[in-house]
């Protein structure tokens, strides 16, 4: 445990050394600010057309974009990743000029824009869009093909950006009221989006367009294009909020597997809806997708790839057995509906608001059909995953993400913090209020902190701060001996406090022990057992 502890210590200043070391570029600050160019503007509607070419990579098509007017201001900033480009800009039948300042456009507005208006602006765009490497974690656009040879085209872009593949405000904090999506695909394919199909038109050339509309909020690399000659069918599920429709598409060498993979998604829906509040997007329903990739949240067209098999590629990720009880992908990337596309980061920096969170949705879904002790023995089980490498919450106006750590740890942070709250009924209605309070809006971590500090009831700042800002694993340390029992934190962020509930002798008892070192009376006493659900480590001197 010394060893442990000296470890962590050097980890931590190495973490910050690096910090200090790191220099963010003026490409970062234009990706990941709200620039004085994003900032005048308010958007509302999105019509994204594409049309991809399957002979050479390439799509052509155009975004024509809806505003408001927050502010009077001349130049635009709307932003397509290299090597796509701008073609023409267009606004009331009028062509624009533009300047290009690496993957961003500063658009030269001719007409007015009076505070308060509603205006609306056509991008056409053409390229050949950054190929995936590791999709989704490394994304772009993915062109393969199926067993009979048809064209598969997919797009995963969240670290990315949207803009690698069509050109929009690229940034979190703002997002369309709604959105229509038309994908241009050769007369064998599909083209599948987000939203409901509302056509399919024919084109002169023999390809067909599929025309999808979303109803709600979306944001940017929540949008996405999946074409093949997919086999689908279809269900609705009877949620809180009336019939939710359901539309699954799968390969057509894989039918039968996925039909019976996919019976895993009504399970789902039924015990999210009992965790976080009804389905958020039931205007836009429900789809499941398969991709040549693992998958992605892709909102209300969640995209698939996990094999067939339950667990983690087949693996079972808390190495307890529980996480081969389901399909991660269909369950963690289904959970991001209430914590992602409902509630979503304004800056990636806080983008544990949608991986933590989601990530204890796996545990409440083990709970929810397998019991608490189940949920609680998975959730532990990831502990094994956690680095303690930098800090959760990342660097923020620079497109920055944290740690990984938002997963494993993000998700353990939250069951310790629901075992402080020590009322499960009043966890469940935080998770949902929030669904509720936040409904289709781009947050700040710190207004969820806030949100569960009062509705909790507690106080949790110190908490927040040692697990998403801190990298040290708090150190409950304490020695047994006539006079009773002595203890105090240690390894832990300045002022922190967190209650900490105990076994004693046999005899469950709540602990509040500070940096100062406390003494509690007790006589005959040889053991002490700290409840395993709080993430800490102890240490008896």
């Amino acid at each position: 445990m010394l060893r442990f502890l000296l470890s962590g210590c050097l980890v931590f200043v190495s973490v910050l050394s690096l910090a200090q070391k790191q220099r963010f570029t003026h490409a970062d600050t234009l990706r990941g600010s709200v620039t004085a160019e994003r900032a005048w503007w308010d958007l509302a509607y999105y019509h994204l057309q594409v049309k991809p070419n399957t002979s050479d990579s390439t799509v052509m098509g155009s975004n024509t974009i809806g505003y408001r007017v927050l502010e009077s201001s001349q130049v635009m900033q709307i932003d397509l990743q290299e090597p796509l480009r701008i073609i023409k800009v267009v606004q009331d039948g009028r062509e624009l000029t533009y300047r290009r300042d690496g993957n961003a456009f500063f658009i030269h507005l001719e007409k007015k824009q009076n505070k308060g208006n509603n205006e609306f602006i056509e991008i056409n765009y053409s390229g050949k869009p950054k190929l995936a490497k590791r999709p989704p974690w490394d994304g772009g656009l993915q062109w393969v093909r199926d067993a009979e040879g048809n064209s598969i085209i997919a797009t995963s872009c969240q670290q990315l950006g949207a803009s690698v593949w069509w050109p929009c405000k690229d940034h979190m904090y703002d997002e369309p009221d709604s959105m229509r999506i038309s994908l241009t695909v050769p007369k064998s394919l599909q083209g599948i989006s987000n939203g409901q199909l509302e056509s399919v038109t024919e084109q002169a050339d023999g390809s067909h367009t599929f025309n999808w509309v979303v109803r709600n909020p979306i944001n940017n690399y929540g949008v996405n294009m999946n074409v093949a000659n997919y086999t689908s069918w279809k269900e609705i599920y009877k949620g809180e909020k009336g019939n939710l429709p359901i539309s699954y598409y799968a390969f057509k060498d894989d039918f039968e597997k996925a039909k019976e993979q996919f019976k895993q998604v009504p399970l789902m829906l039924k015990a999210f809806e009992y965790w976080f509040g009804p389905y958020p997007f039931y205007e836009d329903g429900y789809k499941l997708i398969q991709v040549p990739y693992l998958g992605m949240e892709h909102q209300s067209s969640v995209t698939y790839g996990n094999k067939f098999k339950n667990g983690y590629l087949g693996r079972d990720l808390s190495n307890t057995g529980w996480g081969l009880r389901w399909d991660f992908i269909i369950i963690h990337e289904s959970g991001h509906e209430w914590f992602a596309n409902n509630i979503t980061y304004k800056d990636i920096a806080d983008m544990w608001v949608h991986e933590s969170f989601t990530n204890y949705s796996e545990t409440l879904y083990t709970e929810y059909y397998f019991g608490k002790e189940a949920g609680s023995d998975y959730v532990i089980g990831t502990r094994e995953l956690i680095s303690n490498d930098i800090p959760i919450v990342g660097t923020y106006g620079v497109n920055q993400e944290g740690s990984r750590d938002m997963y494993y740890k993000g998700g353990n942070m939250l069951h310790t913090i629901r075992q402080i709250i020590n009322d499960d009924e009043k966890w469940r209605q935080i998770l949902r209020g929030l669904n509720q309070a936040f409904y289709h809006q781009t947050v700040d971590g710190s207004q969820i902190e806030n949100y569960i500090t009062e509705q909790g009831g507690k106080t949790l700042s110190k908490v927040f701060d040692q697990y998403l800002r801190d990298t040290r694993i708090p150190v409950f340390q304490y020695s047994i001996d006539n006079g009773g029992i002595q203890y105090r934190w240690t390894n832990v962020v300045k002022g922190f406090d967190m209650p900490l509930k105990v076994k004693i002798g046999n005899e469950e008892q709540w602990l509040y022990p500070t940096a100062k070192l406390k003494t509690l009376k007790t006589k005959g006493i040889k053991k002490l057992v700290v409840d395993r659900n709080f993430y800490v480590e102890s240490k008896q001197l």
